[in-house]
């Protein structure tokens, strides 16, 4: 495993073009470097005629949360999990809602240090499920990122990505193979509002989400933040449901969640609840088995249901869990239909705690 520092970190992905600069190929931006320079993650740069990793080691804060604020409701509900993120991201989406870590160029924003074996430990003691990198995008600190991933597996912990799934295809494949359970954000269904509002590109997302589908084990759900008059249009939701029925099946959670105003984009109001339960029942009709709301109070829409004969599965109040109608071997106790995911044979009581955690 690699030795812990604060500096320059090696990277895998990249190569020397003609002309003496080094070509990032971690994601479909493909920064082309001079020495010295960054690429627009700001985390990633070229020294000694290389790629290097400048967030190895180090991160903006550790919390336990629910697993549910992933989000994640068919991945063991209720567990903590630890969590933590660096600084950084390789999209520039104007509505970020982490954009004080995610656009930080301050290095000494991140306040901790510690290696993957402390990472680990601290779950552990902690008795979280395991790890997830979130806050910014992992795909970016990818080394790190797996690093920690190998430490948890050693101790039998869970390694979960919150991503945008914005990654080239090699570095995809050696990123999920050490992944869990991922959620990914699929930002919109229009390639225009990934161009004019992300900085980004559709297409490499929806190659991420049919590698987890057909070439992975990785556990998988999708979040789509709707904003309102940008990518809440009916005919684009059914579009994307339709997609995601057509191309990664039917059982595949998706949460639909409310925008609030943020960093550049502080011209849109907030998400209306109904907007949210609308795209809930846009997803349904079209054979979507488990469409989720979120970032608004609304039980039935947070709610698990037996897509076969709607029993109440899992009652959730924000992150509070209520009723549990899941077998020991994920089923209804209904009709016995199996239910997609991962389940313990009992609910978790974790609940809606924040909890700080500092790792020395």
């Amino acid at each position: 495993m690699s030795t812990p520092t604060a500096s320059a970190h090696p990277t895998e992905f990249w190569h020397k073009l003609e002309d003496g600069r080094i070509q990032c190929d971690l994601c479909p931006r493909y920064c082309k470097l001079k020495e010295g320079q960054r690429g627009l993650c700001f985390v990633r740069g070229c020294e000694q005629g290389a790629i290097q990793l400048y967030t190895w080691g180090r991160s903006s804060g550790f919390c336990i949360d629910p697993i549910e604020k992933k989000p994640l409701n068919h991945y063991y509900p209720g567990q903590p999990i630890l969590s933590f993120g660096t600084a950084g991201c390789n999209l520039n989406c104007k509505f970020c809602q982490n954009w004080d870590m995610s656009k930080s160029r301050e290095m000494d924003s991140l306040s901790q240090t510690a290696t993957p074996e402390k990472i680990a430990h601290a779950a552990q003691l902690n008795s979280c499920i395991g790890v997830a990198f979130t806050y910014n995008d992992p795909v970016i600190f990818m080394e790190y990122a797996l690093d920690v991933a190998d430490a948890c597996h050693a101790q039998d912990l869970k390694a979960v990505a919150v991503t945008a799934g914005y990654i080239c295809d090699q570095p995809r494949q050696r990123f999920f193979s050490k992944i869990d359970a991922a959620n990914v954000d699929l930002k919109s269904f229009n390639p225009n509002f990934y161009k004019k509002i992300c900085g980004g590109a559709l297409s490499p997302v929806l190659d991420t989400l049919q590698f987890l589908k057909h070439e992975t084990n990785t556990w998988f759900e999708i979040t789509t933040l709707l904003i309102p008059g940008e990518n809440d249009s009916p005919q684009e939701i059914e579009a994307m449901c339709q997609w995601i029925v057509n191309n990664l099946g039917s059982d595949i959670p998706i949460h639909f969640t409310a925008f609030h105003p943020d960093w550049k984009m502080l011209d849109k109001p907030r998400t209306p609840p109904e907007t949210l339960s609308s795209a809930r029942e846009i997803a349904l009709k079209n054979g979507m088995s488990y469409p989720y709301t979120g970032n608004v109070y609304d039980s039935k829409g947070n709610s698990t249901y037996c897509p076969q004969c709607s029993q109440l599965l899992i009652e959730r109040s924000w992150y509070e869990l209520g009723e549990w109608h899941i077998n020991s071997d994920g089923c209804c106790i209904n009709c016995g239909s199996r239910i997609a995911g991962h389940f313990s044979t009992e609910a978790g009581s974790w609940g809606q705690r924040r909890q700080p955690v500092r790792i020395e």
